[in-house]
């Protein structure tokens, strides 16, 4: 077998200045032939010429910058040549760790060594192919050049060209019946024969026996039909070996670890039988341990070990929380459940340590390192192991055409495993089913109480809805009460202030003052809310700063008696305004007001007085402004007189 191991230099496949430049090694039957380093086209030109059995990389992204490269990448290559990604598939792995499980060393910084590494483990089994076609082909003949606009041989021209690309057809017709293959014919007539026939073979490509080609006249296509998603395929059929762990119960925890010690599987359920436990642990791999965290090994764990026919481990005494904790510290989990299962499998791990390692020094590279683990641990001597596998024949791929011997061994031996493994489990059909039916009256039994419990819910809920509900109206109820008591102490304070003006009304020698913060609107505004402005009232105001006209206007016409201006003599627009107004407006400090918070009182004979004196002053005042008015108007009339002499003479 001929195998291709690549690894990149230099450059990239998605530069377009600096094209790759490649480390190729090349192997045949096991001997390495040759490291050499190659250009893309070189190596193109190589697969194409020698034709090997695999071409291996490490990772796709060194030959293709996207999915359409790719496919055009393995369009390219020979029919016979599969493409192996070393590394693994859907969930990749280093390089490094597959050398290991070969127990291969190399420098990870030359990409020569990495190149002989690829093309080794490859020739060993390891990775999976890349899959992306259909096992359907399509070919395609037709014109390599057009007739074109043509002369007086034109017609001669084409004829000849179209009987070309029919004759094409027709040999390719004839080799595919020869071969005994299934196909679907498509023709496209022309003057004198056909512009194009297609085929659609019901075969793989590398079963077709046309390949692509270009003459003068005829170019023949053959390409396979793409899959709608790239495929991985193991290239060895064998399972990989694991160290399993399970925590059994109403929960169910499974974990599994390989050989090396990384997680392959974990995963918990309440719904798994015993037979899905044993499912789902054959898809990820074949169990060589199975384990438990406790002293002695559960029955339903020795189930499942006797289901594989696996080796069993349980440690000296139940691992305690501490340790399960460490175990599994550098590990991701759900639950407890996963927990103790992955602590069972690692500490199995972890004793068997010392015993892979020496294996591993005695043994040298090139050889399955899980495989003579596995052997080992189920009691065979390691020379014997050494010695048998040095004799035995490389792994081969299943679609390898040169070892149908050894296909038919691994299948037969595939066969054999699966009808013990069916026969150890209808053994235990009958345990399962009587398990079953005790699963199923508890399950009856946790019914009942379930429906008990979502009674008892259901109705705490409804009272927890109802008083809530309550809970919400008296909080309501509490502060509409909260509202209704600041309004009722408002009120409270109101009715002790009238009350204090209505006593000082009804004194025979003084008159109440009604006290106005400022003389602006928000004054006036809180003084009718607070204590109310009625006709007749007597106002004092400490200050007169701030006083606006309308103002004024405004206690004028609410008809107040009187407006006593503490503080500095008031200012004469001030003054000015309340005349043309008509509001008394009065110094304080001659009547000597007493002032009590809201309220006050003056002297009632003192105020008649200055009210008194007031309007003399505003009958003067109105006299004077009479008297300017006449004056205004004498001068206005005398004014116009003027104007109409001017305009007479």
């Amino acid at each position: 077998m001929k195998v291709f191991g690549i690894d990149i230099i230099k450059g990239s496949v998605r530069s377009r200045s600096r094209r790759p430049v490649y480390a190729l090694c090349r192997m045949e039957d096991g001997e390495m032939l040759d490291v050499q380093e190659v250009t893309a086209f070189r190596l193109q030109r190589l697969l194409t010429a020698e034709q090997p059995e695999i071409l291996a990389v490490d990772s796709l992204q060194e030959i293709a910058a996207d999915q359409h490269e790719l496919y055009a990448f393995l369009q390219s290559l020979p029919p016979s040549t599969k493409l192996v990604q070393v590394t693994g598939g859907e969930r990749t792995e280093s390089l490094g760790k597959v050398a290991a499980r070969y127990n291969i060393n190399f420098n990870r910084f030359d990409p020569y060594a990495e190149a002989r590494t690829i093309a080794r483990v490859a020739s060993l089994g390891a990775g999976v192919q890349v899959i992306a076609f259909e096992n359907t082909t399509d070919i395609v003949v037709s014109r390599h050049r057009s007739p074109g606009p043509g002369g007086w041989s034109q017609n001669r021209y084409a004829r000849k060209i179209h009987g070309a690309v029919m004759q094409k057809g027709r040999e390719i017709e004839a080799r595919l019946r020869g071969a005994g293959l299934d196909y679907e014919k498509k023709e496209t007539k022309a003057f004198g024969g056909c512009s194009r026939v297609a085929f659609r073979v019901a075969a793989p490509r590398e079963m077709v026996p046309v390949h692509p080609s270009r003459g003068a006249d005829v170019q023949v296509r053959v390409t396979g039909r793409r899959l709608d998603r790239i495929r991985f395929e193991p290239l060895s059929g064998r399972p990989r070996y694991l160290i399993v762990g399970l925590d059994p119960g109403t929960t169910t925890g499974i974990a599994a670890v390989d050989l090396d010690g990384n997680l392959v599987l974990l995963t918990s359920s309440r719904q798994m039988t015993m037979s899905e436990i044993v499912e789902e642990i054959y898809r990820a791999g074949k169990p060589l341990i199975v384990a438990s965290d406790v002293q002695p090994m559960p029955y339903s764990v020795e189930k499942v070990r006797r289901a594989f026919n696996a080796i069993a481990y349980t440690p000296k005494q139940s691992l305690p929380v501490e340790t399960k904790y460490e175990l599994t510290a550098l590990f991701t989990y759900t639950n407890d459940h996963e927990r103790d299962a992955l602590s069972a499998a690692l500490d199995a791990y972890r004793s068997l340590q010392s015993k892979f390692r020496n294996i591993t020094k005695r043994v040298g590279p090139g050889f399955d390192l899980d495989e003579v683990r596995a052997r080992v641990l189920r009691g065979q001597p390691l020379d014997t192991v050494i010695e048998d596998m040095q004799g035995a024949p490389a792994p081969i791929t299943e679609a390898e055409p040169a070892a149908p011997a050894q296909e038919r061994s691994v299948e037969d031996e595939r066969v054999m495993a699966l009808d013990g493994m069916v026969k150890r489990l209808r053994s235990y059909v009958q345990e399962l089913q009587d398990t079953l039916r005790e699963r199923d009256r508890e399950v009856e039994h946790l019914r009942q109480s379930l429906r008990r419990a979502r009674s008892a819910t259901e109705r705490r809920i409804r009272r927890d809805a109802e008083l809530a509900a309550k809970d919400a109206a008296i909080e309501s109820l509490r502060e509409q009460l909260r509202g209704e008591r600041r309004r009722s102490r408002r009120l409270k304070k109101r009715l002790e202030r009238m009350q204090a003006v209505e006593r000082l009304e009804s004194a025979e020698d003084s008159t109440p003052l009604k006290v106005l913060d400022s003389l602006t609107r928000e004054g006036v505004r809180g003084l009718q809310e607070d204590m109310g402005i009625a006709g007749g009232d007597v106002l004092y105001v400490p200050r007169a700063h701030g006083w606006g006209r309308g103002v004024i206007k405004d206690l004028a016409a609410g008809g107040v008696r009187a407006l006593l201006v503490g503080g500095e003599p008031p200012d004469p627009n001030l003054v000015r305004v309340a005349r043309e107004a008509g509001l008394p407006l009065i110094p304080a400090e001659p009547l000597s007001p007493v002032i009590r918070g809201k309220t006050g009182v003056v002297g009632s004979l003192a105020l008649d007085e200055a009210i008194a004196a007031w309007k003399e002053e505003q009958k003067e005042f109105l006299r004077e402004r009479e008297a300017e008015r006449v004056e205004y108007l004498v001068r206005e009339y005398r004014s116009e007189r003027e104007k109409e002499v001017r305009r007479g003479g």
